[in-house]
């Protein structure tokens, strides 16, 4: 029907068509859609018992796997990464975690705030926090792993607190070791940083008695424990949240990358404060966690950085939650 339409067509008509049908064509090939290149959201929610739990990220650093690592070779650390197709220089995420338990908004870790020191594409704590629904002036109390700036970073902002409300909590003996003037001055100045941060970091919160450090395993709140884990820092702390039957372990620095540290938990990295407590601190958490099937929620593991762990072999296998709304 369409030919025969075609071949009596006067031949002025025959051309124009011919023509509109060839630049429609060239023009639907020729189309592209722009990327559109946004972020994709920096927080992640769940429930667990009554408690509400977000994860928020801050930010990604790179890590030279083969320079950090002890108690480990270098093949079987790149065994390892080449297991979990990752190159060399390993990209860690930096979460920290939001728990609202009904009445208190708790903050555990800060992110790295305006600090330079691990690279530019970190501190987007307090912009996820905001776009979770929530503000820094509703948290009631931060709750601090230890005092390395990629978890403290993000108190304060030219000097001025970032959480005008809050109460900041950390183990005595991390706040005796990184807020002492006297044991910083002994050290040669290339190894001050961490501690002129935390001094710096904690001073408007010191100057408004709103930090509030506690010793050993403590109950802040109802539904939220402190336990000590030394070894990465002196103080290293986790946090146990628990609320009608369910269960979740904040983690911090216990561990930095997934692909060595869970197959082989005794790897340990050079910034451990000691080595050894950090690699039993891990065992013994691992093997917990593991045996129990809790939730356990990680600074340093990809983003929400909550999961599970299963064992497997002398070593776990990661088992991420779920990602989907509404757990």
């Amino acid at each position: 029907m369409f030919n025969e339409q075609m071949r009596t067509m006067p031949s002025t008509i025959k051309s124009c068509l011919v023509a509109c049908l060839a630049a429609a064509t060239f023009s639907s090939v020729g189309a592209q859609t722009a990327m559109s290149n946004s972020e994709p959201p920096g927080w992640y929610r769940m429930h667990l018992g009554q408690f509400e739990i977000t994860a928020l990220h801050d930010g990604t650093l790179q890590l030279p796997a083969d320079k950090v690592f002890t108690k480990i070779s270098s093949a079987r650390v790149g065994s390892l990464l080449a297991r979990a197709y990752l190159p060399n220089d390993v990209t860690l995420t930096v979460n920290a975690f939001l728990v609202n338990t009904g009445t208190k908004l708790v903050l555990i870790d800060t992110g790295t705030g305006s600090s330079p020191m691990f690279g530019p594409k970190l501190g987007s704590l307090l912009d996820n926090l905001r776009a979770s629904g929530y503000s820094p002036e509703q948290v009631d109390e931060i709750y601090l792993t230890h005092f390395h700036t990629d978890h403290i970073g993000g108190l304060t902002r030219d000097g001025q607190a970032n959480f005008s409300k809050a109460t900041v909590r950390a183990d005595v003996r991390e706040a005796d070791f990184y807020l002492n003037q006297s044991r910083m001055n002994a050290l040669p100045p290339e190894e001050r940083e961490d501690f002129e941060s935390a001094m710096a970091m904690f001073k408007p919160y010191i100057a408004a008695n709103r930090f509030k450090p506690f010793s050993g395993e403590t109950e802040l709140i109802p539904g939220v424990r402190a336990i000590p884990a030394p070894g990465h820092t002196p103080g290293h702390t986790i946090y146990a949240i628990e609320s009608r039957g369910e269960k979740l372990l904040i983690w911090g620095d216990l561990m930095h990358v997934a692909a060595i540290q869970f197959p082989q938990p005794s790897a340990t990295v050079q910034f451990d404060w000691n080595t050894t407590q950090s690699a039993q601190q891990r065992r013994m958490v691992f093997a917990d966690a593991a045996k129990k099937a809790y939730f356990v929620a990680a600074a340093h593991v990809a983003f929400p950085g909550i999961g599970k762990l299963r064992a497997e072999g002398n070593g776990y296998t990661w088992v991420p939650v779920s990602y989907i709304v509404g757990r």
